[in-house]
């Protein structure tokens, strides 16, 4: 991926390399005398991290009746080295002598991951990335490619899945694909508006210009089709369309009274003029941190999704 043009910041999110220290239990020690490996485990277990990690005990105070819980620790200052681990006392349930761990067990460095991250039940590991220079729909075509190039090569049962602003660009485009394809109906609403079937098929064509003026604004100021590109685009032509049904659906009720087309228009534009411009600053005002990226998910999300 690293010879992937644009892709940078590259790694995986989890860590491999944790520093672990490994015991080792030698069962025909411990049976001599009289301990199991359950028996040394539980020990280390509470002189590592209290004995609330075997048994829960409490005290409650007699006057108030609070109640606290109690937990046996070896201080951390006496497990300061290698040496003060193996002298860790180990005892039984049967009654047998204690005997000193470094007696039972043998001790081993090394490393395992320091967190096993699941996706439901299957453990993933998280390779992390981001763009520069280049567009989002560019770089997931290539991984694309990589990807099946290497299908065949993957381990019995392993998959690799693309996630992210990569998932959310396809979907948005799906989503947008599907939105713009023709319709050969019109809304309930539009219905219920418009009786007639020629008023409500011209506010269906107004989309195609309101479109083309979108187009032309993205390339006069050089912004690139992207996720949030996409979502100003339907959010300004719902807008637009919602406006323009709230003044001619006015207009049509000054008609219907008896006013002619022009004295109806005129009074349309003036009592309509408020809901509309308060209609369109509200869903400028808020686009406007979307737009400008003031959030940090909003630099990413302003990358181009154009191949």
């Amino acid at each position: 991926m690293h010879r992937i043009p644009g892709v940078v910041d590259l790694r995986i999110q989890q860590a491999f390399d944790y520093p672990t220290l490994n015991v080792e239990v030698d069962r025909s020690k411990a049976a001599l005398f009289g301990l199991s490996e359950t028996d040394v485990a539980s020990n280390l277990l509470v002189s590592l991290s209290g004995s609330s990690q075997t048994t829960l005990s409490f005290w409650i105070d007699p006057q108030s009746g609070t109640q606290y819980s109690i937990a046996a620790q070896t201080p951390q200052f006496r497990l300061a080295s290698l040496m003060d681990l193996a002298a860790t006392p180990v005892t039984g349930s049967a009654g047998h002598a204690a005997q000193l761990l470094a007696n039972l067990a043998s001790f081993r460095r090394g490393v395992a991951p320091a967190v096993v991250s699941h996706y439901d039940a299957t453990p993933v590991v998280d390779i992390f990335g981001a763009v520069e220079g280049t567009d989002l729909g560019f770089v997931s075509a290539e991984i694309n490619k990589l990807i099946a190039d290497t299908q065949r090569s993957l381990p019995h049962g392993s998959q690799v899945t693309v996630r992210g602003q990569v998932r959310t660009m396809s979907d948005s485009s799906q989503v947008s694909c599907w939105g713009s394809r023709p319709r050969s109906c019109w809304s309930t609403a539009d219905r219920g508006q418009f009786p007639v079937l020629a008023r409500p098929l011209h506010h269906h064509h107004c989309p195609a210009r309101r479109l083309g003026g979108i187009v032309w604004m993205l390339f006069l100021t050089h912004t690139p089709v992207s996720v949030p590109a996409l979502t100003g685009a339907i959010m300004c032509m719902g807008v637009a369309t919602a406006n323009s049904v709230l003044v001619v659906s006015f207009a049509r009720e000054r008609m219907n009274a008896g006013d002619d087309a022009s004295h109806a228009a005129l009074q349309a534009g003036v009592t309509r003029f408020r809901p509309v411009l308060m209609t369109a600053l509200a869903m400028i005002i808020g686009m406007v941190p979307m737009a400008l990226a003031w959030a940090k998910a909003g630099s990413r999300t302003r990358r181009s999704a154009a191949p």
